[in-house]
């Protein structure tokens, strides 16, 4: 996987400062089916922090850089995502390593964590992650193991934020190629912004969740 930097496992962020806990969500090109990475392009990424969010859109390649340098001059802190280990992280460095783009994500194996649906094409599994100085927390897995299983809840990033009170934007997820550009960036931005401000809700627990790799 694409990677450079130090291994960031040391870095301890407190619940009470929410400033360098970060959020990334992507969109893909429905229009060519948006779940293979061999064949759907990234068509926007978005990073949400404490009361701002960033879109990305434009050429792919484009995109890759522009996010990766954002990512890089960003405080020290930890992006969350929302089944990131499956589908957002190793689909951003396959179209990178397609586009020759070099990104500051390190992805490993996880070897312990099992899903009943099947991994991105390509791929046998999940990851565990860092990019650059930050590390990764999916989030998706904290509600899964707990509020998920004990409520018998659906764990949708949509689900989960109209059950406790948000309101996320929200399209027909298979047609994301027709909406138009503002509408694009609503989208993306909203799902940053739920997936960050759930990730807080649950901060006392997912923080044990937080992914820690090997040192190089």
């Amino acid at each position: 996987m694409s990677g450079q930097g130090d291994s960031v496992s040391s870095i301890d962020i407190s619940p009470h400062d929410p400033t360098r806990i970060y959020a990334l969500d992507i969109e893909t090109d429905t229009a060519r089916g948006g779940l293979d990475p061999r064949t759907a392009p990234i068509v926007a990424v978005a990073l949400s922090g404490n009361g701002w969010a960033r879109v990305f859109d434009g050429p792919e390649a484009d995109v890759l850089s522009r996010l990766d340098a954002a990512i890089t001059n960003l405080d020290a802190g930890v992006i969350t995502t929302w089944n990131g280990a499956r589908f957002d992280l190793p689909f951003l460095s396959d179209r990178a390593k397609m586009a020759g783009i070099t990104l500051g994500l390190r992805l490993a194996p996880d070897r312990h964590s099992r899903s009943k649906h099947a991994p991105l094409p390509g791929h046998d599994g999940g990851y565990i992650a860092e990019w650059y100085q930050h590390r990764h927390l999916d989030a998706y897995r904290v509600y899964r193991a707990d509020v998920g299983a004990m409520m018998h809840l659906p764990c949708g990033l949509k689900d989960l934020s109209r059950f406790v009170g948000l309101s996320p934007v929200e399209v027909d997820r298979e047609r994301i190629h027709e909406l138009s550009r503002d509408e694009l960036h609503d989208y993306v931005a909203s799902d940053a912004v739920m997936t960050r401000e759930l990730t807080l809700r649950r901060w006392a627990t997912a923080a044990a969740c937080i992914d820690s790799l090997p040192p190089r």
